[in-house]
């Protein structure tokens, strides 16, 4: 049982490490190369492909191929595409065009996200074929996930990778590690013909129906706009605070020089707070807990914007990275156990694809592309963004969206 548990968190940890790499740190390698207004498409791409790629490899891995075989070949895949999108880089230099790194880093991104999903099916089977608890043994397993995100992001800071195409190399070195790995994982079978997802299932098409349910719909409608915040500060926090470098007061701070560090306090921040969540879910209910996280989104993007690399300013940057886990965890894991709570089983599976679909794909990827039309607005001709405003519009939009959430969401207790 123990080697078990620590072949699906050794699973954890390079899947999520290959995402580590280059997640908070690509804002620093496109702004070097010129590409600084359209770091936000690239976040964009992520959410775009979460709306139907994870939906499709579902059906693939119930019908056709082994669920821990599929997770194989997507990340041989991405590995390839990652690769080719770092030696395009490496050969182009500066003159490298926007098209071409885009089109090879979204076809890496188009058989990764899904991966996210493949590595907890082939979790949840394994340990259920052990006979063990999902809701108890899975959670311990999956926090080195985190930890290997952590990792990852050390690591690309620590070698200097964190501003150039290598951090494309070390992900795709991740994956096809991981790729290999994914032949000495338990064999997941084959769903039954009769048990196998339709397109409308793997979709999460069938809860689209509790859009008829008030309650229901605020509550996703919201979940939409609050997505919006999820992939602003991993697309431009880091090549904000580097921006500091520019100031000869900050240029050798700690922050400047490992701005990958000092924003992994996020992740360290994530992987506590979830243990939080089941005190305040049951003493506070929903609407204050995703008020929480609302208002966290609001510190969050707020101590940026006051805060700077030096003494005391750096106390704001810690504080916002500290927040990070209240505003994810609180946002994305209760809405989960909600949307858990007060559906029917047989659309359960749906409601959750459902969510997903509203938060991590419609709500980042507007809020990814969105975000990079008010950071382009607030850049002048010399490429100097007036970053202090840039933040404390994403915090006012997250003030609004949590006052009209307050005044508009009133569930029944589950």
């Amino acid at each position: 049982m123990k080697n078990l548990k620590f072949r699906l968190a050794l699973m954890n940890f390079i899947e999520f490490a290959v995402w580590g790499a280059y997640l908070t740190c690509m804002g620093l390698y496109l702004n070097r190369i010129g590409m600084a207004s359209e770091i936000g498409y690239f976040f964009a791409m992520q959410g775009i492909v979460s709306i139907f790629m994870p939906a499709i490899m579902g059906i693939v891995a119930d019908k056709w191929i082994p669920a821990q075989r599929l997770l194989g070949y997507c990340h041989l895949l991405a590995g390839m595409f990652m690769f080719a999108a770092a030696y395009y880089g490496h050969t182009a230099g500066e003159s490298t065009q926007f098209g071409t790194l885009f089109g090879l880093y979204s076809l890496s991104v188009a058989f990764y996200m899904p991966t996210l999903a493949l590595t907890n099916s082939v979790a949840y089977n394994a340990l259920t074929k052990a006979g063990m608890d999902t809701v108890k043994d899975f959670p311990p397993i999956r926090v080195f996930g985190t930890i290997g995100f952590i990792c990852a992001m050390w690591f690309v800071d620590l070698t200097g990778f964190k501003s150039t195409e290598a951090q494309f190399v070390t992900s795709g070195v991740l994956s096809l590690v991981l790729f290999l790995y994914t032949f000495t994982l338990p064999a997941c079978p084959l769903a039954s013909k009769d048990k196998c997802k339709s397109l409308v299932e793997a979709f999460g098409l069938q809860a689209f129906t509790l859009f008829k349910q008030k309650d229901m719909a605020i509550f996703f409608i919201f979940s939409s706009f609050l997505g919006v915040s999820l992939q602003i500060t991993n697309g431009f926090a880091t090549p904000y605070i580097e921006s500091f470098k520019a100031v000869s007061e900050y240029a050798s701070t700690f922050g400047v020089q490992h701005a990958n560090i000092l924003y992994s306090l996020s992740q360290i921040s994530e992987t506590c707070c979830i243990l939080l969540i089941p005190f305040f879910m049951k003493r506070y209910g929903i609407k204050q807990v995703m008020l929480i996280a609302m208002f966290a989104w609001v510190l969050r993007f707020g101590f940026l914007g006051m805060g700077n690399p030096g003494t005391p300013g750096v106390l704001l940057f810690v504080l916002s990275m500290i927040i990070y886990g209240v505003a994810f965890d609180f946002f994305n894991i209760s809405g989960s156990l909600f949307v858990d709570k007060t559906t029917d089983p047989s659309i359960r599976s749906s409601a959750q694809g459902l969510f997903m679909l509203m938060t991590n794909g419609i709500g980042a990827s507007v809020g990814s592309i969105a975000a990079q039309q008010v950071v382009n607005y607030y850049t002048d001709s010399e490429g100097v963004v007036e970053w202090t405003t840039v933040w404390m519009v994403f915090s006012v939009y997250a003030l609004v969206v949590g006052i009209v959430f307050a005044l508009v969401f009133h569930p029944k207790k589950v």
